[in-house]
């Protein structure tokens, strides 16, 4: 439980138990508000999280023994005061008449979806870099805090390149590959800041590195793994620079892709990108911009995978998006993989465009399934596979999404309740953070991936 809600309640019950002694009653409280949907402190500021993987025990007594004097006060409050946390209630004690739009069918969650009418921005989210945070990463995996692989996927054998020309200005879109004699074992694709990733993993090493840009190459030996004591692999970061002598090559045009889980539980996800696409669009600009929406539910629904091509009208992808709704599922796993295999593997992805994915998700995929194939093939493309993880997420679900973006070269990004919209979202396992709204972060990603 994060550590200012545990405090509310606890005021909150002291409230409630003056309340009791002094017999007020329920039709003198007049129209408490809930609170809104906040995303920033006091200070105007984007509030920080913590994720505190073992709280000291003297840390929750002192959480759970408020001082007396606040206790007080808070029993002392006026009848007409706002209390936080408190739902909006009538006179009569009955709820206010709910908004004028209808919830989403939502077959597979036991909580309907809120009754609130959808706008830009109002879904809160957190993004995250194990590719900046690599020590708190692998203190994670070396502890066994966290294990990988998942689903066949398994980041901690990174090797970081940086390829520059021969003045040290980045080159992006470089081809970085990882050898083994003549077997390549991992190809990666330099972003706009020259940087790229390699991995090993199931079993595959390698031992040399080559990065090439048109006719120019060069390579260079690795080392091997570290070990411990015990001749354990650790959670390594070898890191190579390699220089090429040529000039810097931009792709002006982009290419989206959103893929989405439509199972009832995702409603409200649905709900919110219908609302906020075209703003998307308008804000990350639409020129030499193609975009493309795709579905998937599991077997048994309607649907598993319901795919299109790219396209730079954006009407035509608003229209695509406000026709889908969300239902069916039911249980878990979903077709993750069946999605995954239809999208990356698509001809439609271009050689010469920055390519971005967004997997729009809450549960896992099914595990029989060859992920690392997936995952290598988007890492050769160069496709940038950024997980939304949304409500009813799992501890699998985040390493699932985890895994993704490490290989990819990309950020975690993962929805919070702070919005008060849909069921409750997982806390991840990571350092701290901000909570912004989803708009920005989605957003903001774009702008720095695009060139």
């Amino acid at each position: 439980m994060k550590k200012f809600t545990l405090f509310k309640l606890l005021a909150f019950s002291a409230v409630l138990t003056a309340f009791a002694y002094t017999g007020c009653r329920a039709e003198e409280v007049e129209n408490f508000a809930p609170e809104s949907p906040a995303m920033e402190n006091s200070a105007g500021k984007a509030e920080e999280k913590t994720f505190d993987i073992a709280p000291a025990d003297d840390a929750v007594a002192e959480e759970a023994a408020p001082a007396e004097g606040a206790v007080a006060e808070d029993a002392a409050m006026a009848d007409d005061a706002v209390i936080d946390a408190v739902p909006e209630m009538a006179a009569d004690e009955e709820m206010n008449a709910p908004a004028d739009i209808a919830p989403q069918e939502n077959l597979d969650s036991e909580f309907p979806i809120e009754e609130i009418t959808p706008s830009v921005g109002m879904l809160t989210a957190g993004e995250w870099k194990d590719h900046e945070n690599w020590g708190f990463f692998s203190n994670l995996v070396n502890t066994g805090i966290i294990t990988f692989p998942s689903f066949g996927i398994d980041p901690t054998q990174r090797i970081s390149v940086t390829v520059t020309d021969s003045t040290g200005t980045p080159l992006p879109n470089a081809t970085v590959t990882l050898n083994q004699d003549s077997e390549i074992i991992w190809t990666s694709v330099t972003d706009k800041n020259g940087q790229a990733y390699l991995f090993e993993m199931n079993g595959k090493t390698g031992s040399t590195v080559t990065a090439s840009l048109g006719e120019i190459s060069q390579s260079m030996e690795i080392q091997s793994a570290s070990t411990d004591e015990q001749g354990n692999i650790q959670t390594d970061d070898r890191q190579c620079a390699i220089s090429l002598d040529t000039a810097p090559v931009t792709y002006p045009k982009t290419q989206m892709m959103f893929i989405v889980d439509t199972t009832g539980s995702m409603g409200d996800e649905m709900l919110y990108l219908q609302s906020d696409f075209s703003a998307i669009a308008e804000e990350t600009g639409t020129e030499n911009t193609s975009y493309s929406v795709n579905f998937y539910k599991d077997s048994g629904d309607d649907y598993v995978t319901k795919c299109s091509g790219f396209t730079s009208d954006v009407q035509e992808i608003k229209e695509k998006l406000n026709q889908e709704s969300a239902y069916g599922g039911g249980d878990e796993p979903e077709a993750v993989y069946n999605v995954l295999k239809e999208t990356i593997f698509s001809p439609e992805w271009q050689e010469d465009s920055v390519k971005i994915a967004f997997l729009i998700y809450d549960a896992p995929p099914h595990a029989e399934c060859d992920f690392e194939s997936i995952i290598s093939e988007a890492s050769a493309k160069g496709i940038h596979l950024i997980p939304i993880v949304s409500s009813n997420g799992s501890r699998e679900t985040e390493l699932f999404g985890r895994a993704l973006a490490i290989c990819t070269n990309s950020s975690y990004v993962f929805l919070t309740d702070d919005s008060g919209i849909g069921n409750s979202h997982l806390e991840p396992i990571i350092g701290d953070y901000e909570v912004e709204p989803l708009h920005d972060i989605i957003v903001r990603i774009i702008q720095e991936l695009k060139q």
